[in-house]
């Protein structure tokens, strides 16, 4: 796992170091900005290649000339004098525009022109706002670039008389708006001037500018993944090519229109000590740092490659050993759906699966499975009957039960107190009266809704979840998620690209199928209902209820990863063994 962070929660972080004396303000923006120059570098090799002194873009200004940009005070550490020694980076000069902001994400920016510069770099500096009222290390960081070169006001004529054609321009830095932003971003029509007058001379990476954003687009909520504003569809937004965060990733860049809107994400480490990481602060001391008092606004985390011990058998152990699940499904023809969640809690290792079909859809499933064993239920009584049997350790309710059914048999379920998953037909047919269904649930069920079966049982969080995001930090799924696991009293796995994970007392997880873990051919019929019953064998197995969520999430896409194009839900119980060998199961 791997922590996340929301901007308030950065802020404190960085805060805590600054009061503990380990680090100035200024020191860490030097740190942010020579990360960044790294980091483009180390995306983008050519930018950093070597030429001779004979090159066409001659020698870079060397600081010791009277051209210093640590004018006055505040000279640089030792330790960032070899990011200043100057050189030119290619046979051609490459040139940058640098958009920066009022705030601190703008000193990040002229530092990264700074540095640019002094590697040999045609830059052209561009502020939007007032420098006057530019934040004190951000204002230091604006004049140590006057020293160097000039910063226009990014305002509607700023590019007018400008030449039509030239040289190229090689790189936009978007360091606009960070994680701090929290009204609408108004100068999208600047931005987008910017981007229009390198468009012409753009050398295209892949079909797309080489646009860094530092933290996060400008306009992007870091906490939630929204834009903040009514009228700024995503087609009209900023999208980055790389988008360079630190310390950690944050919420937004999982969730919502982040992962579109960012390109990829990479951390940039600014030498934050182990004792301001978010993993070895309390709880209760972040809160209180960051200022967000409700729990649900503490630590999230990031899904990722679970520990194989956790999902390896032992030797020593037989089929009893790892659970016994139980599927409910439905009437003939419509049992294809328990079948996929039965397969997938076999697969996933529990130790033996029963389908209970009605009476007259037995002969159907039997022509259909094999290790999957099969007791028909009828109705309620004859659902306490099977449930007699203590071995049935987890129950899979939902997928093809139909709502009748459902209405009927889950209250029964639920009274067993057995680990429960409710998915599909489960969770829709008590949308009349979600309160009534939430009160019999307990805390070994995990609720398995995708969007549309989230809204019936929670209209009024998605309501607020779907509204504008007029301000930040926006509402988000994390949010979302976490006030409904309260409601519910269980965990909620809030399914999609940007699936979240949450329990009652403020656990959450993110697990993003985007980015190098995109897997969009998840989007086939039938893919919810295996992981469902990768849930289910899960919790079968022993696992509680928040590890068994978060472990199924991430199997299941990495099983759609291993197969690839042309999935379909039958082939993703079948991935399992690949990938467990390749984790080392």
């Amino acid at each position: 796992m791997m922590e996340l962070l929301t901007a308030a929660q950065m802020r404190a972080i960085e805060q805590a170091a600054i009061d503990s004396g380990e680090v100035t303000g200024l020191e860490l923006m030097e740190r942010a900005g020579r990360g960044v120059v790294e980091a483009i570098f180390a995306k983008w090799p050519e930018l950093a290649s070597e030429s001779d002194e004979a090159g066409q873009g001659g020698a870079a200004p060397d600081p010791a000339s009277g051209l210093s940009p640590f004018v006055g005070r505040n000279d640089p550490p030792d330790h960032f004098q070899e990011a200043l020694e100057p050189r030119d980076i290619s046979s051609k000069r490459k040139r940058a525009v640098v958009l920066c902001g009022p705030g601190n994400n703008g000193g990040d920016g002229f530092v990264v022109a700074r540095l640019l510069h002094l590697r040999g770099w045609e830059v052209e500096a561009f502020l939007y706002g007032d420098a006057e009222k530019l934040p004190p290390d951000a204002r230091m960081n604006y004049e140590r670039w006057c020293a160097l070169g000039e910063v226009k006001a990014l305002v509607d004529d700023v590019f007018d008389g400008w030449p039509e054609e030239d040289d190229g321009v090689d790189l936009i830095i978007d360091a606009l708006f960070g994680t701090g932003l929290k009204r609408p971003f108004l100068g999208f029509r600047h931005l987008a001037m910017a981007l229009n007058y390198c468009s012409s001379s753009w050398e295209l990476l892949d079909g797309l500018p080489r646009v860094v954003a530092v933290d996060v687009p400008s306009g992007l909520c870091a906490d939630s993944g929204k834009w903040l504003g009514d009228d700024q569809p995503l087609d009209h937004a900023n999208l980055a090519n790389l988008t360079l965060t630190f310390h950690s990733e944050k919420n937004g860049h999982l969730l919502e229109d982040g992962p579109p809107s960012c390109g990829t994400v990479d951390i940039v480490d600014i030498g934050l000590s182990s004792t301001q990481d978010p993993g070895t602060l309390s709880r209760n001391t972040l809160v209180h740092l960051s200022g967000e008092a409700r729990l649900g606004r503490v630590v999230c985390r990031k899904v990722t490659l679970p520990l194989s011990p956790y999902v390896s058998k032992f030797s020593d152990e037989h089929k009893y050993s790892h659970g016994h699940a139980l599927i409910l499904s439905g009437p003939s023809g419509k049992g294809g759906a328990a079948r996929l969640s039965a397969r997938g809690a076999l697969r996933i290792g529990a130790g033996l699966v029963t389908v209970a079909p009605t009476p007259g859809a037995v002969q159907e499933n039997a022509a259909r499975l094999d290790a999957i064993m099969l007791s028909p239920v009828g109705d309620k009584q004859a659902l306490e009957a099977v449930l007699a049997d203590e071995r049935f350790n987890a129950l899979c309710l939902g997928p093809g039960l139909g709502i009748e059914r459902a209405r009927e048999l889950v209250p029964v379920a639920l009274l067993a107190g057995r680990a429960t998953v409710l998915d599909a037909d489960a969770l829709t047919a008590f949308a009349e009266e979600p309160q009534a269904f939430f009160d019999q649930l307990h805390e070994n069920c995990v609720l398995t809704p995708h969007g549309g079966e989230f809204a019936r049982l929670f209209p009024d969080i998605a309501q607020k979840l779907n509204a504008p995001a007029v301000k930040g930090p926006a509402y988000s799924k994390v949010d979302a998620t976490r006030e409904a696991a309260a409601r519910a009293g269980c965990v909620v796995l809030f399914k999609g690209a940007d699936t979240v994970i949450a329990a009652p007392d403020g656990q959450c997880s993110i697990h993003s199928a985007h980015y190098e873990r995109a897997a969009p051919w998840l989007a086939t019929a039938g893919s919810g209902d295996v992981l469902a019953g990768f849930v289910t064998g899960l919790l079968a197995r022993g696992f509680s209820p928040m590890q068994a969520a978060e472990t199924a999430a991430w199997l299941h896409v990495e099983c759609a990863l291993e197969f690839g194009p042309g999935l379909i839900a039958e082939d993703l119980p079948e991935m399992l063994p690949k990938v467990f060998r390749k984790i080392g199961a």
